[in-house]
């Protein structure tokens, strides 16, 4: 579990990264770091690209619908416009933004800011995500969590695509995506590219 550093060992803000495979507890762990930062009385802000609306418009979602207020943005730069007298930043589905995004988070760190960030680090390919790589080089605390792959019951570190879609990004829930282990990730390749022969 994550316990938060000492305010008073920082010199400055910092970088959290919270990252895994699809239905990992990203975002759940994202929601219980943000709520106890409110317990302290800390001034916080949620965001959340505008292209997920999978649960709410206007709150952060996680799969067991517990459930944080939070602004969608179309770009990392419109999280500057929300930032006054702000002491922690909450980000979720990191992924979906732009490269902005790393700059922008660097850029608040350094006006002390906490930022708390959740996304996938890798895309269906098993490929790094999106502005994640970048964030996880630059970031003070990284935590990875882990899924359990429902074919063999290990530790789940991909998320494989069910659908056929072949675009990055594709927003789903269990109907498009499953957690799964290294092997029965690479084993629903060698499979599907059976099946397509």
């Amino acid at each position: 579990m994550f316990l938060e550093p000492s305010f008073r060992a920082q010199r400055s803000g910092w970088i959290e990264v919270i990252c895994g495979s699809m239905f990992s507890g990203k975002t759940e762990e994202l929601i219980r770091r943000l709520n106890r930062a409110k317990i302290a009385n800390q001034k916080v802000e949620i965001f959340k690209p505008l292209k997920d609306k999978r649960y709410a418009e206007e709150s952060v979602v996680s799969h067991n619908e517990n459930a944080i207020e939070s602004r969608s943005i179309t770009k990392s730069e419109n999280i500057y416009d929300f930032i006054d007298d702000v002491h922690v930043i909450g980000i979720d589905e990191a992924q979906f933004f732009d490269l902005e995004l790393v700059e922008v988070c660097q850029k608040l760190a350094l006006k002390g800011i906490r930022i708390v960030i959740a996304g996938l680090d890798m895309d269906f390919r098993g490929k790094p995500f999106g502005p994640m790589p970048y964030l996880l080089s630059v970031a003070e605390y990284i935590t990875k969590v882990h899924a359990i792959c429902p074919h063999c019951g290990s530790l789940a570190t991909h998320s494989y695509r069910l659908s056929e879609e072949k675009e990055t990004v594709v927003i789903g829930e269990k109907d498009k995506y499953e957690p799964r282990c290294r092997i029965c990730y690479e084993m629903g390749h060698i499979l599907d590219f059976r099946r397509s022969s």
